[in-house]
């Protein structure tokens, strides 16, 4: 279970958002929406601990019954997806994959995790392939994959389907929300577009507070 509980936030002492509290479920998708400013990005950037000085953030983040907000990053477990793919295209796409999982193991385990993972999204044989030659939807694919073999306990996703076109972005968004549900990870997703809601799912909008 991911919850925010009576979050705060502040732009240089001017405040953005007053008494933000959610849950969300293991295998849940919560989707924010809210007009641009209004601090849905900001808000990420204090549950994975990388706000920027000029703002000011009070509340409680608690990740599986264990506080976190003032724990540092690497030791929160959420994991981020953001609107660009952000590949390392010096890398393979089996690379890719491979930097993202936890340390343990045979690196032959390794590898059949990213060959499983590549599999599942129907692009087996995709190992070697440099990323500068997939297709948006592909590199997004691998971007999503990349962030739930770190073995993330909750992820946050901001705008992911943004910059893929209208067919392509029905086609990820279902496979994204199957992908969640299979894992049961809580997830929290911010968008413009409230198509971008899961069918059925919790759809809560931020609004600036002046």
């Amino acid at each position: 279970m991911l919850m925010v509980n009576a979050m705060t936030l502040a732009h240089r002492g001017v405040p953005l958002l007053n008494n933000v509290s959610f849950s969300v479920a293991p295998g849940e998708v919560l989707t924010l929406t809210g007009a641009s400013g209004s601090g849905k990005s900001t808000l990420f950037n204090w549950m994975i601990g990388a706000l920027p000085d000029a703002f000011q953030a009070c509340g409680e983040l608690w990740l599986n019954d264990r506080r976190c907000d003032n724990s540092p990053t690497e030791r929160r477990g959420i994991g981020i997806l953001f609107q660009d793919p952000l590949l390392f295209d010096a890398w393979s796409v089996g690379q890719n994959l491979m930097m993202a999982i936890p340390a343990g193991g045979t690196r032959h385990a390794r590898r059949k995790l990213a060959e499983q993972a590549l599999t599942r999204a129907d692009l087996a044989g995709f190992y070697h392939r440099d990323p500068a030659t997939l297709s948006g939807g592909q590199r997004a694919r691998v971007s999503l994959l990349r962030a739930l073999l770190a073995r993330p306990q909750a992820l946050l996703m901001d705008e992911p389907f943004s910059r893929l076109d209208v067919p392509l972005r029905r086609q990820f968004r279902r496979w994204v929300y199957q992908e969640l549900h299979d894992c049961n990870i809580p997830a929290v997703l911010v968008t413009h577009d409230r198509e971008d809601c899961p069918p059925g799912g919790r759809c809560l909008a931020l609004e600036t507070w002046r």
